[in-house]
């Protein structure tokens, strides 16, 4: 398993929810999918959702090595057991990407692994 990067990000909920608070749809939809905003809104902690997948997506951007993805074109989701996966908006079939979320009450912070298929 070829390692191509890793990518780490922390996110303060608090700047977050300002954020989202100031610009409203307009962050949240530059931001999230659909999928993504429904999720966190079905949540008790929203801004711990959100945050969390906000940090997922940086990590993946940051693993990739930048200018590779935009927010919209990485979509986190949850399998059954709650696991994160990363969705690409871009056709992948040569890589798997690999990515962790947590969060507190303040912080959330994601770390992302991407290997070459096969």
């Amino acid at each position: 398993m070829e390692i191509i990067g890793t990518g780490i990000d922390i996110v303060e909920v608090k700047r977050l929810k300002q954020s989202i608070k100031k610009w409203g749809d307009l962050f949240l939809n530059r931001v999230f999918t659909d999928k993504e905003i429904a999720y966190a809104k079905s949540k008790r902690f929203v801004y711990e959702h959100l945050a969390g997948r906000f940090a997922a997506k940086e990590a993946v951007i940051k693993a990739a090595g930048g200018g590779k993805f935009a927010f919209k074109d990485i979509e986190v989701a949850n399998n059954q057991t709650g696991k994160p996966l990363i969705s690409l908006a871009k056709n992948n079939k040569k890589y798997k990407i690999s990515v962790s979320i947590s969060h507190i009450k303040d912080y959330a912070v994601a770390s992302a692994i991407i290997t070459k298929k096969g």
